[in-house]
């Protein structure tokens, strides 16, 4: 079977990366490495949700799923640090380097949950949740991130995704509406799709 980097335990050899980036104005470090999704830098999905990303007016925890090596939940923590923010992701090897990237940024209203989906997130509840989707897990996968969220957001919560319309926008769009009243379109650039879903 091939590795992927939503593989729990990846065993191909590491060669980190680390490099500097502008986001919300603000310089970050990071490093990423092999066996990780985006291992040389920020993707362009994931620098669109963390610059599009608006506070929702629910208090309470923020949650970012499949958080990788961290930039999302790391970045969003910074800057509302009246929040804690919690980084869940299967992989190993990303959650280590999600602890180590918000230490070297200097970010403390984190935790880190090693957590296939939602398995080991049972009982908590966030006012948003923020996730760039394993797209090449399947569908499948990826929509019962989208169930498993509605059902652990609170009332007037949040999920935030982005997606590429060559990766199922429309679809995705469509399944979120299934599940939740109000989907927004936020921002969309570069056949990339920002989209909100309020639990209401």
């Amino acid at each position: 079977m091939s590795e992927h980097y939503y593989s729990q335990s990846p065993q191909s050899t590491s060669s980190p990366k680390t490099w500097n980036d502008s986001l919300r104005g603000k310089q970050y470090v990071f490093t990423s490495d092999r066996g990780v999704f985006a291992k040389h830098t920020i993707d362009f999905g994931t620098r669109l949700l963390i610059e599009h990303f608006q506070e929702p007016d629910v208090p309470g925890d923020l949650l970012d799923l499949g958080c990788g090596y961290g930039p999302i939940g790391i970045v969003l923590a910074d800057v509302y640090q009246n929040r804690q923010v919690v980084l869940a992701d299967v992989n190993e090897r990303a959650l280590l380097l999600a602890q180590e990237n918000a230490a070297a940024n200097g970010v403390e209203n984190v935790t880190f949950v090693r957590s296939n989906r939602f398995s080991q997130l049972a009982g908590r509840s966030f006012s948003a949740i923020v996730t760039n989707p394993p797209i090449r897990a399947g569908k499948k996968v990826v929509y019962a991130m989208f169930e498993e969220s509605k059902e652990a957001l609170l009332d007037g919560g949040e999920l935030w995704i982005v997606i590429q319309k060559k990766q199922g926008a429309a679809s995705a769009k469509t399944k979120l509406a299934d599940l939740f009243s109000t989907v927004d379109l936020v921002y969309r650039k570069k056949g990339y799709y920002v989209f909100r879903a309020i639990n209401i």
